[in-house]
C-alpha cells in the first residue's frame, strides 16, 4: 500500500503516517527487497516469568479503590501498606497499573515552581531553620481577607505555629514567634534562624525587636526573587489545594481558625510528607521517623526474598534525610554534611 502510495506521487513519510508507522519500520521490512524481512511483525513476545497475574493486579487495584485509599494517590499508598507489614507491589507499579486501568488523571491546578541557587542555611535536626510567611484566606465577600500567619520547620515541616487576622502587623507576627518559641522549648543557645521575604511585618521593628530578644537570627529572601521562601510557599499551596478548602470564602473568621486548626492537626499528625519518606512531620519532628524507615526497609527486604525474580535491583531506598537546605544545594554540600 505504501509503495503504491508513493508512485502514486505521494510521500513515503506521509503514507507511513497514515498507517501509524515510523519511517524506519518501513525501511526494516522492505530491506534488501524482501517485504517484512525482519519478522517483527509477526513475533511474539512471551509474558515475563515475573509478571503480576491478572488476579493479581485486580487485587492490588482493589486495594486502590478501597474506602481507605481511593483519596490517595501510590505515592501515598505504598508507605502506608509499608507501614502496616505489607507489601503488594512498588509505587511505578502502582501507578501502571492504574494507567493500564485508566484511573489517572492529573488533578494539579497550578505549575511546577522554577527553582534558582542562592546561598542557604542548611538543617540537620528540629527548630534549627525555620520559616514563616502570611498568606491571605477569602473572606465571605469580595474584597474581604483573613491573613493567615504561619511557621514551618523546614527540616520536619512541622507547623511549629500558626494565627488567623484580620491585618498584617509586625507586633502579631512578634507575638507569634514568642509563643511558638515558648512551645517548641526554643531558647538562645539554639540558634534559630528564622527566614522570611522582604514584606514590611517580617521587617518591622516590633518584630525584629522580638528576634533580637529571643535570640533568632534573621534570613531574608533575595529581592525579586519569589522562591526563595519556598518552604511557605509549598504548604500555603498544600492548604488551598486541600478538597474541601472553602474556596468561595471564609463565613467569618472564627470559621476560618477552625478549618485552618483542622488542617494543621492533618497535615502535622496524618499527613505522609513526600519530602522526608512520606512519614509525618511530627514523627520526624520527634526523631520517631528513624524506627518508621528502617521498618519499611524490613518490609521491602522480605519482600525481596520471597520473591527475589520481580526485583532488578535493590529496594526502595528508605534511608533517613540527615539534612535539609533552605535553598538547592549541591549534593556535595550534602555529603559532606551527612
Amino acid at each position: 500500500m505504501i509503495d503504491e502510495a508513493v508512485d502514486a506521487g505521494a510521500r513515503q513519510n506521509k503514507a507511513c503516517k497514515i498507517l501509524e508507522i515510523s519511517v524506519r519500520t518501513y525501511q526494516r521490512w522492505v530491506k534488501d527487497g524482501s517485504v517484512k524481512a525482519d519478522g517483527r511483525p509477526e513475533s511474539i513476545h512471551p509474558k515475563p516469568a515475573h509478571a503480576y497475574s491478572e488476579e493479581e493486579t485486580k487485587a492490588i487495584l482493589e486495594v486502590i479503590n478501597s474506602e481507605e485509599y481511593s483519596s490517595s494517590p501510590p505515592s501515598q499508598i505504598v508507605p502506608k501498606l509499608a507501614d502496616k507489614g505489607i507489601y503488594l507491589c512498588s509505587e511505578a507499579t502502582m501507578y501502571r497499573i492504574l494507567h493500564n486501568a485508566k484511573q489517572l488523571k492529573h488533578r494539579g491546578r497550578s505549575k511546577a515552581p522554577k527553582r534558582r541557587i542562592p546561598e542557604t542555611h542548611i538543617a540537620t535536626g528540629s527548630n534549627q531553620v525555620w520559616c514563616w510567611d502570611i498568606t491571605w484566606l477569602p473572606g465571605p465577600a469580595k474584597g474581604i481577607y483573613h491573613y493567615l500567619y504561619l511557621m514551618l520547620d523546614i527540616f520536619s515541616r512541622k507547623i511549629v505555629g500558626w494565627e488567623i487576622h484580620e491585618d498584617q502587623t509586625a507586633e502579631k507576627a512578634g507575638e507569634l514567634l514568642q509563643k511558638a518559641c515558648r512551645n517548641e522549648g526554643v531558647n538562645k543557645r539554639d540558634l534559630l534562624v528564622l527566614h522570611s521575604d522582604n514584606g514590611s511585618p517580617m521587617k518591622g521593628s516590633s518584630m525584629l525587636a522580638m528576634m533580637d530578644k529571643l535570640g533568632v537570627a534573621s534570613s531574608y529572601s533575595r529581592p525579586r526573587v519569589s522562591n526563595d521562601n519556598s518552604f511557605a510557599e509549598s504548604i500555603f499551596r498544600t492548604c488551598k489545594y486541600r478538597p474541601d478548602y472553602p474556596h468561595k470564602g471564609f463565613l467569618d473568621l472564627t470559621a476560618a481558625r477552625e478549618w485552618v486548626h483542622q488542617f494543621v492537626t492533618w497535615y502535622n499528625e496524618d499527613h505522609q510528607h513526600s519530602g522526608i519518606k512520606f512519614v509525618s512531620p511530627l514523627a520526624r519532628h520527634e526523631g520517631k521517623d528513624i524506627e518508621l524507615l528502617g521498618k519499611r526497609t524490613e518490609v521491602y527486604l522480605e519482600a525481596k526474598n520471597q520473591n527475589p525474580r520481580r526485583w532488578s535491583g535493590n529496594v526502595r531506598n528508605w534511608d533517613h534525610i540527615n539534612s535539609v537546605s533552605l535553598n538547592p544545594v549541591s549534593e556535595k554540600i550534602l555529603s559532606n554534611l551527612n
